[in-house]
C-alpha cells in the first residue's frame, strides 16, 4: 500500500507539469525545446541502461531489447506518417502537425506513466528502499511528463479541454500503474522488450517530432538558446537519475 500513497504525489507533480505548459503556451517552442532534451534524457540515462542491466540480468547481451528499440522507432514513424496524417491537409502535413498525431503521441507517454506506476509497485516488491528511490524518481520525471503530454497536444494543434483530459489520464496512469501491481508481477524477460520498445519510441517523438518542431516555432536567432534548453533537459534527467540511484 506504500507504492500505491507515493504514486498519488506523480498525479501532483504530472498535473502540476501540464498547468505549466499551458501557462506558458506562447513559449510553447521553449518548453518543447527542454522536453526534447528531457526525452533524450530518459532514453539514455534511464531506460538504456535498465535494460542493459537487466539483460545482463538474464544472460543476455542486450540485442533483443535493442531490436525492440528499433522496432518501436519504426513502428511509431510509421504509424505517424502512414496512419495518422494520411489524411490531413497538404498544410497541416507540411507543418506536420495533426491533432490524431498529438494524441496517439500523448497516448503513448500515459502508457509509459502506467508503466512508471507501475515501476514503483514492482520496486516495492523487492524492497521498501528500492521502491522509495524509485518513487523519487519517478515524481521527478512525471513532473516532465506532464509537461510534454500538453505540450505534445497544443504542438499538434488539439483543443485545450482535449489537452487537459489527456492531462488527466497521464496523472492517474501512475496510480493504476501502481494499484495493478497488487495483482500480478512481470517476468524480467517481458519487461526488458518493453523497456527497449518504448525507449524507441521516446526517442522518436523526442528527436524527430519534438525538437524539429521547436526549431521551426523559434523565431530568428534563438536556435542557440534552444539548444541550450535541450542540453539541460537532458542534464536534468541525468541530474535525476544520478540522485534517484
Amino acid at each position: 500500500m506504500t507504492a500505491l500513497a507515493l504514486s498519488f504525489l506523480t498525479f501532483v507533480s504530472t498535473t502540476l507539469g501540464g498547468l505549466l505548459a499551458l501557462r506558458f503556451r506562447d513559449r510553447l517552442h521553449h518548453l518543447l525545446g527542454f522536453t526534447a532534451g528531457v526525452m533524450l534524457g530518459v532514453v539514455a540515462f534511464d531506460l538504456l541502461p535498465e535494460v542493459f542491466e537487466m539483460s545482463a540480468s538474464l544472460g543476455e547481451n542486450g540485442l533483443r531489447a535493442m531490436v525492440a528499440l528499433v522496432a518501436g522507432f519504426l513502428l511509431f514513424h510509421s504509424l505517424e506518417k502512414f496512419v495518422l496524417v494520411h489524411s490531413a491537409h497538404e498544410e497541416e502535413y507540411a507543418h506536420h502537425a495533426h491533432p490524431r498525431v498529438g494524441v496517439v503521441s500523448a497516448l503513448a507517454l500515459i502508457g509509459h506513466s502506467f508503466m512508471d506506476g507501475a515501476g514503483i509497485g514492482l520496486a516495492f516488491q523487492v524492497s521498501d528502499t528500492a521502491g522509495i528511490t524509485v518513487a523519487i524518481a519517478v515524481v521527478a520525471h512525471d513532473f516532465c511528463d506532464g509537461l510534454n503530454t500538453v505540450g505534445l497536444m497544443l504542438l499538434h494543434r488539439n483543443k485545450t479541454s482535449h489537452s487537459l483530459a489527456m492531462l488527466l489520464l497521464d496523472a492517474l496512469a501512475p496510480v493504476l500503474g501502481a494499484a495493478s501491481t497488487l495483482a500480478f508481477t512481470l517476468p524480467p524477460s517481458v519487461l526488458v522488450l518493453y523497456l527497449g520498445g518504448f525507449a524507441g519510441v521516446l526517442l522518436y517523438i523526442g528527436v524527430a517530432d519534438i525538437l524539429p518542431q521547436a526549431h521551426s516555432q523559434a523565431g530568428p536567432g534563438t536556435s542557440l538558446r534552444l539548444i541550450g534548453l535541450t542540453t539541460l533537459g537532458a542534464a536534468v534527467m541525468y541530474a535525476v537519475v544520478r540522485a534517484a540511484g
